[in-house]
């Protein structure tokens, strides 16, 4: 009897699989926070506002008025243009910068990486205080009879997205350009193909899933991007804008229309997900990496002169944070800077929205805790794990990526503001807004650096009795690092940074930095806004060292 209970008690613990049971977990977490109110948003888009019976008047309404189509079309017009400029500049800059050997050459990363993971729309106000109408800039042109029209509107929009966004491009294509195998651009010019003809037909064409992938990134960033458009747009209005708008009226709040909205601005998302991808899978190449390409050492002319161009646009990408910076010192009269500087702004700061940055780093390490736990099964299952459940989980946990932020905020807001599981109004839909919108940029690192690792040594820790779960905790995990830690950076970074969705969900007492500089840029308290902007900007220069220190100065951010 005895043996019978320990052969039935041996077959119960073999029966257990660690793994199986994490892909019943995931799924069920992907159903209930990211399935469950998408399809929550649809059913609302359909429903009338008053009755809750079945309509279609919410979309008829989009397709009949004009303001709304404009605003669709304003929309797609600024992300097609940004795209474009941000493509066109950041390719060639990022071309010079990995193959010349530049002076400055740490001090150009840092600048970009540091633009590209500050909120666009401390940008939009840094902006508007050195070229808007009483800008600094603005002041110094008009006084020597220039006049350069406003910054609003349009080209305001065009000109703060494109200096922030092109530091994307920059950087996935300076690491698609230092593991090309040089014996490629070697052959081509024993065939007679050099210079900029080698670039175009072969160098380029090469890296071209990368630049595709960069250029989707941009998009959809300027696609979804609220706080830009509602900042410096004035009367050119986007479509996230106007969804926050309907959400949140003073005269009344249309959940139904702005739902519908959403759904449209998440379809048109997929549709270039799509297209983006069939494009990169067209024109994928398999290629070795065992002869990275040389630095290329200028002669001192033109070495100056490169250094200058990418120092240059560098430089003006990373203007908006020293605008701050400085600014965050000076006396302030109302809405005004006055000449002087004082700590004045910062104990303002300190005694009306203190709790704004403890909320901020509260709620983003808590949330990085469950990004960092989800990415490692979440990608282990992904390559290890093959099967239509891995894939489901990769599509659903990489959804959330394509949703604008404010859409991800009205989500929530109506999935979960009634019972059984109210969490409107509480940190808890701040932080998981976070992982969900966050946590792609930790899960794409993780399935990278895991596809890099054999599946050898997991098997060989295996056969020497060493059970799966703890070979993935004692093996797998710390060789995964540096990839998690490069993810794992840029989503506490963009988490701290984030403000369309925090926008919507926020209260008196969740409200987080990103929210505050929002809300002090549009009462005039622009000395308090550049303070908490200078506080956010220095919290992501301590990651960014941190980051640097841990991985020893050998990791990238992307």
């Amino acid at each position: 009897m005895s043996k019978t209970s320990a052969k039935t008690k041996g077959t119960s613990k073999r029966s257990f699989d660690f793994w199986v049971a994490m892909t019943m977990v995931i799924i069920i977490f992907c159903l209930i926070f990211i399935v469950f109110p998408f399809f929550k948003l649809i059913i609302q888009s359909f429903q009338n506002q008053g009755t809750n019976s079945f309509t279609l008047e919410n979309y008829a309404k989009f397709f009949q008025k004009k303001y709304y189509r404009e605003a669709l079309g304003h929309s797609l017009l600024i992300s097609l243009v940004v795209t474009v400029l941000a493509t066109a500049l950041g390719v060639p800059l990022a071309y010079i910068g990995s193959r010349f050997n530049l002076y400055l050459k740490r001090v150009i990363y840092v600048m970009i990486v540091l633009s590209m993971l500050s909120p666009p729309f401390i940008g939009a106000y840094a902006w508007i205080t050195l070229l808007g109408r009483n800008g600094l800039i603005t002041g110094w042109l008009n006084a020597i009879g220039i006049s350069i029209g406003s910054i609003y509107g349009f080209k305001g929009i065009v000109l703060v997205f494109t200096l922030k966004l092109y530091p994307m491009v920059y950087l996935y294509v300076s690491g698609a350009l230092t593991t090309i195998d040089s014996s490629l651009e070697e052959a081509s010019e024993n065939l007679g193909v050099s210079g900029i003809r080698r670039v175009m037909k072969v160098t380029f064409p090469v890296i071209m899933p990368t630049i595709l992938s960069a250029a989707l990134m941009v998009f959809m960033t300027a696609l979804a991007d609220f706080g830009t458009p509602r900042l410096i747009g004035e009367g050119y209005t986007t479509l996230p804008v106007v969804i926050y708008k309907e959400f949140l009226n003073e005269v009344g709040t249309d959940t139904g229309f702005a739902s519908a909205l959403s759904v449209v601005i998440i379809l048109i998302a997929l549709v270039v997900l799509l297209v983006q991808k069939r494009v990169v899978d067209r024109r994928s190449y398999n290629m070795t990496s065992l002869r990275p390409p040389a630095l290329v050492e200028l002669p001192v002319p033109k070495k100056i002169l490169a250094t200058l161009a990418v120092f240059f646009v560098s430089f003006l990408s990373v203007l908006p944070q020293i605008t701050v910076t400085i600014q965050s010192f000076m006396k302030t009269k109302g809405p005004r800077f006055v000449a002087g500087f004082s700590l004045d702004s910062y104990r303002e700061i300190g005694a009306k929205l203190s709790n704004s940055i403890v909320n901020t780093f509260v709620y983003a390490f808590i949330a990085l805790i469950f990004v960092i736990v989800l990415s490692l099964l979440g990608a282990y299952l992904i390559v290890r794990r093959k099967g239509a459940s891995s894939d489901a989980i990769d599509l659903l946990l990489m959804f959330p990526y394509v949703i604008p932020g404010a859409v991800l905020g009205i989500c929530l807001t109506v999935a979960f503001n009634v019972k059984p599981l109210i969490l409107t109004g509480t940190m808890w839909i701040i932080i998981l807004s976070f992982v969900i919108r966050k946590l792609p940029y930790t899960m794409r690192s993780s399935v990278g650096i895991l596809y890099q690792i054999d599946s050898s040594v997991e098997e060989a820790s295996i056969s020497l009795g060493v059970p799966p779960m703890k070979t993935f905790v004692k093996t797998t995990v710390p060789l995964m690092m540096p990839g998690l830690i490069s993810g794992a950076v840029l989503s506490l970074v963009s988490m701290m940074n984030t403000l369309s969705a925090t926008l919507i969900l926020y209260t008196g007492k969740t409200i987080t930095m990103s929210v505050a500089i929002f809300n002090c840029v549009n009462n005039d308290a622009f000395g308090q806004a550049a303070a908490l902007s200078t506080i956010l900007t220095l919290a992501t220069v301590v990651c960014l060292i941190i980051f640097n220190i841990i991985t020893k100065g050998k990791g990238s951010v992307v």
